[in-house]
């Protein structure tokens, strides 16, 4: 290719891409149209932010211990990895989880845990936001769920109609750190997440 042709060539690509005529790959934009999609920042969370978080699980843990609490089901299974869905999905499914656990902890904070939950729902708060940027609340158009998010969603909708309040906590508090060291990264990592 001579050096004329290659110089058109990068020329008529330079302004399709700026046009928008040749999508251009933006980073941790989980839909079409998604706005304000600030991720990034959730690769950790601060020591502080961890450490609250920790003080809210032994709390709940030493309340546990005065309970009398059978859960058979998980809400959250082992198995299930964000980095099984396709990029785009995984916001959609963190911001469910999300979603779920500040309802929960939202219900525990009327409890003996309310001043330990403080941070934790400021926190949660904070990404649920995030997510809601990045993920629109009905997509109409773009890309339709997979079976396996389908199922994850329907599990995440179902549990509070099918679990008691009891396995709702318990579910929620042994999966914060999940949602906050892996799932949360894995999504803030986007196509990096493997």
């Amino acid at each position: 290719m001579t050096s004329g042709c290659m110089l058109g060539l990068l020329l008529v690509t330079a302004a399709l891409t700026r046009t928008g005529a040749v999508p251009v790959p933006s980073p941790l934009r989980a839909l079409p149209g998604a706005r304000g999609c600030h991720l990034a920042q959730f690769k950790s969370l601060s020591p502080q932010e961890l450490q609250a978080f920790k003080r809210a699980k032994d709390a709940f843990e030493e309340s546990l211990l005065q309970k009398d609490w059978n859960c058979s089901s998980r809400i959250f299974p082992r198995t299930r990895a964000l980095g099984q869905l396709q990029v785009w999905e995984r916001p959609v499914a963190l911001k469910a989880e999300v979603a779920l656990t500040l309802a929960v902890l939202g219900t525990m904070a009327n409890s003996s845990l309310d001043s330990t939950l403080d941070q934790p729902l400021h926190t949660l708060g904070h990404i649920h936001s995030q997510l809601q940027a990045c993920v629109p609340a009905q997509p109409t158009a773009g890309p339709r769920p997979r079976d396996r998010l389908h199922h994850w969603l329907h599990r995440l909708q179902e549990a509070p109609k099918k679990e008691s309040q009891d396995c709702l906590e318990a579910s929620v508090m042994f999966n914060l750190f999940r949602l906050l060291t892996r799932d949360l990264k894995c999504v803030a990592s986007g196509h990096l997440c493997v």
